[in-house]
């Protein structure tokens, strides 16, 4: 098993690290119910001897669910990363008085499993919970939007934490215990963290629900104005201009692979004197870190990366800002449309800065399909087309500018 799974993590780029993340926390799911099962087979026959007989019956039934819900929730959440299945939230019709049905009837299954002490029963209600749990971990997953599968991951990472424990239990297993409890509550402080961050509710997110706590309830704000565009001869002069510059990346910047010329392009611009940082957003990328993991692998220093509390004060002063793949995590409709779904969400502050370019494939929406305000207002110029072609383009011209006599 460990050769497979170093085998596997092997071949995986790190731009598909949430899918690999998700894949594994289905396998650590299985595991739990199966454990769980086999585990109650095996201490069937002494339980009646047996001096915490109704903890160990709980913590099986317990495990059983978790885990199953941690599987087939896992195998969602690696469908719609790896693009398998849409992004787009399923709203199935009455899927909270399904939910709320899968889950009584869950809980209810935990009364016969704990008075009958028949065999039979026990194995039924098992059997019986592993089905529901695996079911409303489908219909849980599938509502949740691809704009929150950051936070989706680590709820996900905090579930295959607390089965994990109740294997360590199980199996009188001190270390898997302890390390269970350690993955099932930093996953629970790292989805709270997540869900400040876009100004949600975990309940609202795991429940597919809809806006941030701020939402209003009118109409959102219309956007008009026209956009400028630049070309990279025109983004370079405006490099050259600029002394102090932020790059905000993004999801784009992952898919596109374009963090290598990033690297290089900080490398050169720093040893012209520019002072160039990173704006890292709590939810940038498909899961926590992911963008910390890929400019740290591209050779960008640490000190550097800022999170956005760290760096936001400081665009009033910047000259200029790079936007590479970013959209809902730069949008200033958070704070200019008070009815707009992420009204209240915290954001990079880009458009503060003195100039801002922002790098995108079209003018299109993000995860949130929100329109973004900053693409139309005076200070911020369009440079449009693929990160990675664009990027390579970037570096190229200033090696060019800066290194060739």
């Amino acid at each position: 098993g460990g050769t497979i799974g170093l085998t596997i993590a092997k071949r995986i780029e790190i731009s598909d690290l949430p899918q690999l993340v998700a894949a594994f926390h289905s396998l650590v799911g299985l595991a739990a119910v199966l454990t769980c099962v086999a585990e109650y087979m095996i201490e069937y026959p002494h339980l009646d001897a047996h001096p915490a007989a109704n903890v160990v019956k709980t913590v099986a039934y317990l495990g059983t669910y978790i885990g199953g819900v941690t599987f087939s929730g896992s195998l969602v959440a690696y469908g719609k990363l790896q693009g398998v299945l849409d992004s787009a939230p399923l709203m199935l019709p009455g899927r909270h008085y399904l939910n709320a049905g899968l889950l009584a009837a869950s809980v209810g299954g935990i009364v016969p499993f704990m008075i009958d002490p028949s065999y039979t029963t026990g194995m039924g209600c098992l059997i019986g919970v592993s089905g529901l749990s695996t079911i409303m971990g489908v219909t849980l997953t599938a509502a949740i939007g691809g704009a929150d599968m950051p936070v989706v991951i680590t709820v996900l990472n905090s579930y295959s934490g607390w089965a994990l424990c109740a294997e360590g239990f199980l199996l009188d297993n001190n270390l898997m215990t302890i390390v269970g409890a350690l993955i099932g509550s930093s996953g629970a402080i790292l989805s709270y963290i997540m869900c400040v961050a876009m100004n949600r509710s975990l309940l609202n997110v795991i429940l597919g629900g809809y806006g941030t706590s701020s939402t209003g309830t009118g109409k959102p704000m219309e956007i008009v104005g026209t956009h400028t565009e630049v070309n990279v001869d025109q983004s370079i002069e405006m490099i050259k201009e600029a002394s102090s510059i932020i790059i905000t990346p993004g999801w784009g910047l992952c898919a596109a692979k374009a963090q290598y010329p990033i690297a290089d392009m900080v490398k050169m611009l720093r040893e012209q004197g520019k002072t160039i940082r990173f704006g890292i957003h709590p939810v940038a990328g498909r899961m926590p870190g992911q963008l910390n993991v890929l400019l740290a692998e591209a050779g960008v220093p640490y000190d550097v990366v800022l999170e956005m509390d760290e760096i936001n004060e400081d665009f009033p002063e910047t000259d200029l800002t790079l936007v590479i793949g970013a959209n809902d995590t730069v949008n200033s409709a958070a704070q200019e449309d008070p009815n707009s779904i992420i009204a209240g969400m915290p954001v990079l502050e880009v458009w503060k800065s003195k100039q801002v370019i922002v790098m995108k494939r079209t003018l299109g929406v993000g995860y949130a399909a929100v329109d973004n305000p900053i693409f139309y207002k005076p200070n911020t110029a369009m440079l449009l087309g693929d990160a990675k072609k664009t990027c390579d383009a970037l570096q190229a011209k200033i090696r060019e500018t800066f290194y060739t006599n």
